[in-house]
């Protein structure tokens, strides 16, 4: 029988009305957009009449949810930056020193003493004992240093470093299996701090993923130049604390083995002699926040955590009377000298700042220092002006695809033709609704999928219409005819609309950026148009049937 319980009806209707409700603000895009920020700064405690009137400009009560334009919409800044995943063992083994130095000292009376050893390369530490008869037995020494490798999977059964001996020298460097680990802990702390940075800055939807190894790629819609988030990104904002060998005012003075040598941030013609190897990182930094010192100056407020305040600490209680670096990217910030113990592992920086540079720097601490050095590959700068030609472009095209669709259903199919329009129309809402609701991001290569799925949304309705068709020509009635009409045709437009979405979720899945946004829109719109042939138009069909009780379908 052709008849559908109210319930379902009221399901139907309901889903239809919600679409069109979700998708409505695209079309106030700029009111909207205005409407959302300034809801956003409101919470935050920025107050003006400005901010309020655009909070205002769109009611409270309605959804707020946008489809978020791509750089190629929205005009940008696009950056593939790789990754020196190998810088970062240099780090690690040089971070090793003090251990090994350590543990080897603590067996002085077999081994003698302990002197480390240049080497050509960054990434092995090479230490010489007094008595080289026993190297073998500090080699085992050492090897007890080693931790089992960490990865995200948790703790393997391969250790982290490799311990061997050349002639004299007993050799120290990073196993594969930590090197793998590191490589792959490198790029997601990258990743993380990168998108930590972008998002602090403040822009919208910003498309940050790895690709390949050691690769990321950077696409930031609405920021001025790739210049501009070149400089948001690339800063490292390497806090480090060191202790003072001597100062100087000789940049060409040699440091001496194992010390580098920084100039002064605020003293022009002062350098600092330091200690290659800091007490403490800015790794270790769980908060910085700007301030003001007891002179009422800028400063930045700093926190450790618990590691770094015992490390740091520990430093302070044992170099009291002595100066140590605040050194950030290079550069001596200010080197105090220690007056007391500094315990609970908080401090503060002070400088020649202005309250701009504090809260900059403060940003910049907070989201940690970048793990390794980037090298940009490939930098693009998308004007806004182009951005703006394209969604004209896309406008056209969707309104030309949908103009040219309803006018073939309309004469092709009469009365029947303006319940697939009507469908169709429900359809686009339903994509956008979802777009908006899921935060996706819209791109040229999505218009397209837009577009694509105007046309191909019809292809079930027109499928179901010429099996109706069909039925009515074996004089079944009306009735009947439109109830086989959807039974048989079922199976066709399944057939048809399956095979397309998987093709959808493998381009997805294979695919990156504009690629993978044509997958998302075309994917939707299969599920969209499915809903509105199979239930929206039937339906439709249903109320028409019972209110005008035709004979004959003039379909």
């Amino acid at each position: 029988m052709l008849q559908i319980p109210m319930w379902k009806r009221i399901l139907i209707w309901s889903t239809c009305a919600l679409a069109l409700l979700f998708a409505a603000p695209n079309l106030f895009y700029e009111r909207v957009e205005r409407h959302n920020d300034a809801v956003v700064a409101l919470e935050t405690g920025q107050g003006n009449a400005a901010l309020e009137a655009d909070r205002d400009a769109w009611p409270g009560f309605l959804p707020g949810f946008l489809v978020n334009l791509g750089l190629d919409l929205r005009g940008g800044a696009h950056l593939l930056a790789e990754v020196r995943v190998s810088d970062v063992y240099a780090d690690r083994i040089d971070g090793m020193w003090p251990a090994v130095r350590d543990r080897l000292t603590a067996e002085r009376a077999s081994v003698g003493g302990v002197r480390r050893m240049p080497s050509d390369d960054a990434g092995e530490l090479r230490v010489r004992i007094a008595n080289p008869d026993v190297i073998d037995q500090a080699a085992t020494y050492v090897r007890e240093l080693a931790q089992p490798t960490e990865s995200l999977g948790g703790f393997g059964a391969a250790r982290d470093l490799d311990v061997r001996v050349e002639g004299e020298e007993i050799v120290v460097t990073l196993s594969e299996a930590e090197r793998a680990a590191t490589d792959e802990r490198t790029m997601r702390l990258s990743l993380e701090i990168i998108r930590r940075r972008v998002d602090e800055a403040g822009t919208r939807e910003p498309t940050i993923q790895r690709q390949g190894a050691d690769r990321i790629l950077i696409q930031v819609p609405g920021i001025g130049s790739a210049e501009e988030l070149k400089a948001l990104i690339g800063t490292t904002a390497r806090l480090t604390f060191h202790a003072v060998v001597r100062v100087t005012s000789d940049p060409d003075d040699v440091p001496g083995p194992r010390n580098v040598i920084y100039p002064s941030m605020d003293e022009q013609g002062v350098y600092y002699i330091v200690e290659q190897t800091p007490v403490v990182t800015g790794d270790q930094l769980v908060d910085a926040q700007p301030g003001m010192d007891q002179n009422n100056r800028p400063a930045v407020n700093f926190r450790f955590n618990p590691a770094g305040g015992r490390a740091f600490g520990l430093y302070t209680a044992e170099n009291i009377g002595n100066p140590f670096a605040i050194v950030l990217d290079g550069e001596v910030v200010s080197a105090p000298v220690i007056q007391s113990h500094i315990a609970g592992g908080s401090g503060i920086i002070t400088g020649r700042f202005t309250v701009e540079d504090t809260s900059r720097l403060a940003v910049l601490l907070r989201s940690g220092a970048l793990p390794a050095e980037m090298d940009f590959l490939e930098e693009r700068t998308v004007g806004p002006e182009l951005g703006q030609d394209s969604i004209d472009a896309g406008k056209i095209a969707a309104i030309v695809a949908m103009i040219a669709v309803l006018g073939f259903m309309l004469a092709s199919y009469g009365i029947f033709g303006i319940i697939a329009n009507i469908a169709l129309v429900l359809n686009v809402s339903m994509i956008f609704a979802l777009l908006s609701l899921i935060g996706a991001t819209l791109t040229l290569p999505g218009i397209a999928g837009i577009v694509l799925t105007i046309g191909m949304a019809v292809d079930a309705t027109v499928l179901i219409f010429e099996r109706i068709r069909e039925e009515m020509r074996t004089a079944k009635g009306p009735a009947r005819a439109i109830e086989l009409g959807y039974e048989k045709a079922l199976s066709a437009i399944l057939d048809a609309n399956i095979t397309t979405f998987i093709t959808a979720l493998i381009l997805f899945a294979m695919g990156s950026g504009p690629v993978r946004g044509f997958a998302v829109t075309l994917g939707l719109g299969i599920l969209t148009s499915v809903f509105t042939a199979l239930m929206v138009t039937r339906l439709m069909m249903v109320i028409y049937f019972e209110r005008r009780r035709p004979k004959t379908l003039t379909i």
